[in-house]
């Protein structure tokens, strides 16, 4: 492409073109030089020979000398694509913080006599050096966050404004913030904080400032002094993240963290910490899109880098534990279920063949707390899982329902268990447990998770794991103030020790009748355990309903109509829903009649936990049967 065809395509003469890729266009108009410039950078024309020696030759390539290009991949594809967008070319330096390397970096761009540069001065010295480049009318951009006077910097007080006003929209007011000491970056984000703080009339106290280099932050936490913590960086926001694992804070239910994200990889898997990503790509095409419109001496709208700067998910972010709803804490037996489907069950002297069967997480405390975490409550599960690959079963399905997993030890001497399940064609069903580790969970098992009864509004006791175990959680659950129901699964008599513990007592029909031999009526045997202590007794009948009797109260309920595919944790589910729609505040009556509902559900479907019904589900389908009984 030549000089004459470049005129030729603008539609102006030979000199006005070399005029303009010369930089002599003081008297050419703004329109005629974008328009010789478009088309130069179009056709990639360069000037003849003695315009390229000349030293005000444009030749559409700038030049970008960073402090350290480690941490700017970011920026550099804002500039990059800037760059690309224009027409232009990219020369990168790195000074690796090095003055004595940014000065040769320097004298390499004047050689090649870029149209421009951004630069990011090693430290306030290295201003000594810009004559080099006005010297070549080389045009210069500086910027940097080390740099007060820089306009080209990213305004770290904002972000930190930002981030604490999250915090305090989910009203948190005990909030700390993770610094690094002597980062003026730190700095910036503190005076940001403070002024949230002021905003929402919070007071500030040294007390909230967490050095990244200190772990005296520990005692503070443990205390609950602070409920959230903003952090600075991510790097230093991870190392804390790591600490409170390994103290067993669970994270955003114990504690809140928000991050300022720098260039984190995307192909590396980190915690799910929720954060404001630092505006890097967008401020380098901002100082690219401004360079570019000076090199070529045309205006540059000014844009707003922050405007796109949301969070980017809210994984650790939850309202303060101490106003968050009350919780539910099952302490039970976690199994693997294996159901058999056969047209009559085995008995004595008869084999029975089958070939369909299934294979699903199971065990009473796995179904209860499953059961009231569809239901919207969150959930806490103590139990013990073998070392086996069972073990991965279980854990997963709590990720998948969310369930708090904090409580689940992992028992290396023994299997996970498992209960064999024989389902005949009316739903009716045995089951034969293979303990495994449910059998080791003792006291010293709830002791150390005693953490996880704070807040608890009721405590689920289904009776597959040890006495000790049991009466420990019972003991413990009263402490906090917790509602105990206990299902006495596999026990022929309760000791009075846990009895004095519990306030809801269900039982099935045959459990009830093996713990009272010669009793004959409900009533009578429900008298037998409200005279130790209990407050509520629910019998549930199978397909003929439940008797439910309290001091002040006898009722006895029809069960509701559903065809019985499989009967096996029609308890787990009742007793799950029991607890979730008395803990959401209905009367004792409302909530056993919701409970038959659901129940009702979990027999019309194989299996137990596939067959457990969420919150959405079985309030629309009680609004048409029974419309004003959710309220």
């Amino acid at each position: 492409m030549t000089i004459k065809e470049i005129a030729g395509l603008a539609g102006v003469s030979i000199s006005t073109v070399s005029k303009i890729v010369n930089s002599k266009d003081e008297n050419i108009n703004a329109e005629t030089r974008n328009r010789v410039l478009k088309i130069v950078k179009e056709y990639h024309y360069s000037p003849y020979a003695s315009a390229k020696t000349a030293s005000t030759a444009k030749t559409f390539v700038l030049g970008v000398l960073l402090k350290s290009a480690s941490n700017s991949r970011l920026l550099l594809d804002g500039i990059l694509t800037a760059a690309r967008e224009n027409g232009y070319h990219i020369l990168i330096c790195d000074s690796c913080n090095s003055a004595e390397e940014e000065l040769k970096n320097i004298t390499a761009l004047c050689k090649y006599k870029v149209d421009g540069v951004i630069w990011e001065p090693v430290n306030s010295q290295s201003l000594q050096y810009e004559h080099h480049f006005a010297k070549l009318d080389i045009v210069s951009v500086i910027y940097g966050s080390s740099l007060p006077d820089s306009s080209y910097c990213i305004d770290f007080s904002a972000l930190g404004y930002k981030a604490a006003r999250i915090l305090t929209s989910y009203k948190h007011r005990k909030i700390a913030c993770l610094l690094s000491p002597g980062s003026r970056r730190s700095q910036l984000i503190l005076e940001g904080f403070k002024k949230c703080l002021y905003d929402n009339q919070i007071p500030f106290a040294a007390g909230m400032i967490i050095s990244a280099d200190s772990d005296s932050w520990y005692s503070d936490i443990a205390a609950r002094k602070y409920t959230a913590i903003l952090c600075a960086d991510f790097t230093s926001c991870l190392a804390l993240y790591e600490q409170l694992y390994n103290v067993h804070y669970r994270i955003p239910y114990d504690i809140s963290l928000i991050a300022l994200k720098d260039d984190v990889p995307e192909d590396l898997h980190y915690p799910p910490i929720s954060g404001i990503q630092v505006p890097y790509y967008e401020l380098g095409r901002y100082i690219c899109q401004d360079l570019i419109g000076r090199c070529e001496k045309r205006e540059h709208s000014v844009s707003d880098i922050y405007r796109e700067c949301t969070l980017d998910h809210t994984a650790s972010l939850d309202i303060p534990y101490g106003i968050r709803s009350k919780k539910i804490v099952v302490v039970g037996g976690i199994n693997i279920d294996i159901t058999l489907n056969v047209d009559e069950l085995p008995h004595s002297g008869k084999a029975v063949s089958t070939s369909r069967s299934t294979t699903f997480p199971g065990g009473k405390g796995v179904n209860q707390a499953i059961g009231a975490a569809r239901l919207g409550h969150a959930v806490s599960l103590i139990g013990k899982v073998g070392n086996d690959y069972d073990s991965a079963l279980i854990y997963s399905a709590m990720k998948e329902n969310e369930v708090d997993i904090q409580g689940i030890g992992r028992d290396l001497s023994a299997s996970t268990g498992k209960a064999y399940i024989h389902v005949q064609n009316d739903g009716e069903s045995t089951i034969s447990i293979l303990t495994g580790a449910n059998q080791h969970v003792g006291p010293q098992d709830i002791t150390d998770n005693e953490r996880l009864f704070e807040n608890a509004g009721y405590c689920l006791l289904p009776t597959e794991i040890p006495d000790a175990a049991i009466e420990t959680a019972a003991q413990t659950a009263k402490k906090y103030g917790a509602v105990t129901i206990l299902k006495p699964t596999l026990l022929e008599q309760i000791p009075d020790s846990i009895l004095k513990n519990i306030d809801i007592f269900i039982p099935n029909r045959l459990e009830m009748a093996a713990l009272c031999p010669g009793i004959s009526t409900l009533s009578q045997q429900a008298d037998t355990f409200i005279r130790k202590g209990v407050h509520t007794v629910i019998i549930t009948l199978g397909h003929r309903g439940c008797y439910v009797k309290s001091p002040d109260y006898e009722h006895y309920y029809p069960a509701v109509g559903f065809v019985s595919v499989d009967n096996t944790g029609a308890a787990d589910a009742f007793i799950a829903a029991l607890a979730s729609y008395l803990l959401y505040g209905y009367q004792l009556d409302e909530a056993v009649r919701i409970a038959g509902y659901a129940a009702g559900f979990c027999i019309s479907r194989q299996g137990v936990v596939p067959a457990l019904i969420d919150r959405n589900s079985l309030e629309a389908y009680i609004k048409k049967v029974e419309p004003d009984l959710i309220h």
